[in-house]
């Protein structure tokens, strides 16, 4: 239901336009893949880059086999090529590590030059096109990102994100991206693109693109950021130059528990700012630790409810039946979500994304890939051989988000309906497999 536009190739389009090339972006949100096919086998670019992460494979490939021709430089970036990049170079050329602005810039030059790819920074190829992995000198990070250019937006089907947002949620939303990266390691997390380098734009920045992406249309901003929070004195000052600017629009965010404060959370409100989701993951404290949050299901609680006080909305994500959990830590969880003042809920099973810890420790055990339309339910598929039952995950999946709507919805008599609701629901999940 969450339909954003793709800000990687977008900013690497603009970096690329910047320095004098002929750009076309292909955005296929709203296409089929044939008619995305044709379009750019129309183009007739002379170097093709494909943006992939996990759920992408197949179609990634796909396109690589139709658009494949002996003059044509095909390149794969994104989060799985870069940590898994093999399967890629059977079908592209090149596979781009990590940031691909500056990457790109230097591998289209070598191209047009023809030049030696390998000398290029930051980059995987095969040797001699079919043999071993070949991987040149790693690429720093950019520390300067005020320095980059805006993503191409003029490029993006704008028209189409607006009208789906207001058909779907009444009002446009579009993102952007206030810094990159998180410092921290959460086992389940994929942050292989950035590493764990944390780096934010200044204020004015940010801003700027703000006012350009309201002036395309757009009534809301999604802050892209893995944290937008981690710097309350920078979220404080971002506030500041939008209250500044006179500029009045609602905006979202993505924050850890850990910072957050009254002070912050007024500020965003004051800013515009309506709603604030944090990755919680588990009301249990063994859990947390198993994952390496680096949080307390205490500081959780006190975050949700900072936030909830200073009249934002407040979202939650947890993962039910995590390698590690047993019923009593899944149940718990539950329970905890349920007490939480929260206006929106996410419950995921768990996915060892190829990068992670988690992958590390589970990766004998994967037996699929993810494919989010096989599941009758949604987009939730279970990919490796877990302790617990797909059908099992999805029961407490379900009785989570009915244990929500019961809070949510029935007013004084929620407490009794969720007793009544809880306790044999809880034993149904013990009795399953």
């Amino acid at each position: 239901m969450f339909r954003f536009p793709p800000l990687g190739i977008s900013y690497i389009a603009a970096s690329l336009q910047q320095a004098g090339h002929e750009v076309s972006l292909l955005d296929c949100t709203f296409l089929k893949r044939e008619e995305a096919l044709r379009q750019a086998l129309a183009v007739n670019a002379e170097v093709v880059g494909i943006y992939c992460m996990v759920t992408m494979l197949d179609e990634s490939i796909w396109f690589a086999k139709n658009l494949r021709a002996q003059d044509r430089l095909l390149v794969a970036g994104g989060p799985l090529p870069t940590c898994d990049p093999a399967p890629f170079l059977d079908h592209f050329d090149v596979v781009v590590s990590g940031e691909g602005e500056q990457t790109m810039l230097e591998l289209v030059q070598a191209h047009t030059q023809h030049t030696n790819l390998d000398q290029v920074a930051g980059i995987v190829t095969r040797k001699g096109g079919k043999g071993e992995l070949l991987f040149s000198a790693e690429r720093p990070y950019t520390k300067d990102l005020d320095r980059i250019p805006f993503p191409a937006r003029e490029l993006l089907p704008n028209e189409s994100y607006i009208h789906y947002g207001k058909k779907k949620y009444g009002y446009s939303i579009t993102t952007v991206m206030s810094t990159r990266g998180c410092p921290y390691r959460c086992e389940f997390c994929s942050n292989v693109v950035f590493g764990g380098s944390y780096r934010g734009r200044s204020p004015r920045n940010v801003v700027d693109e703000v006012e350009a992406v309201l002036k395309l249309g757009y009534d809301r901003i999604s802050f892209a950021d893995d944290v937008f929070t981690m710097k309350k004195a920078r979220v404080i000052q971002v506030c500041h130059e939008i209250q500044a600017r006179g500029l009045n629009f609602n905006w979202e965010c993505l924050g850890r528990v850990d910072a957050m404060d009254a002070a912050t959370a007024n500020a965003m409100k004051e800013a515009g700012c309506t709603r604030i989701f944090f990755g919680i993951e588990s009301g249990n404290e063994r859990m947390l630790k198993l994952m390496n949050k680096k949080i307390t299901a205490e500081q959780a609680r006190q975050a949700v409810t900072i936030a909830h006080q200073a009249g934002l909305q407040v979202g939650a994500f947890f993962i039910l039946c995590y390698p590690g959990d047993t019923d009593e830590t899944v149940l718990e969880t539950l329970h905890y979500s349920t007490l939480l003042p929260l206006d929106y809920i996410g419950l995921s099973m768990p996915y060892p994304l190829p990068g992670t810890d988690l992958y590390k420790r589970t990766k004998d055990r994967i037996n699929r890939n993810w494919h989010p339309d096989e599941s009758p339910f949604g987009s939730h598929v279970l990919i490796f051989d877990a302790d617990y039952s797909e059908t099992k995950m999805w029961f407490g999946i379900i009785k989570g988000h009915i244990q929500f709507q019961i809070k949510k919805k029935m007013g004084k008599l929620a407490p009794f309906l969720l007793t009544l609701f809880e306790k044999p629901s809880d034993a149904v999940f013990r009795l399953l497999k």
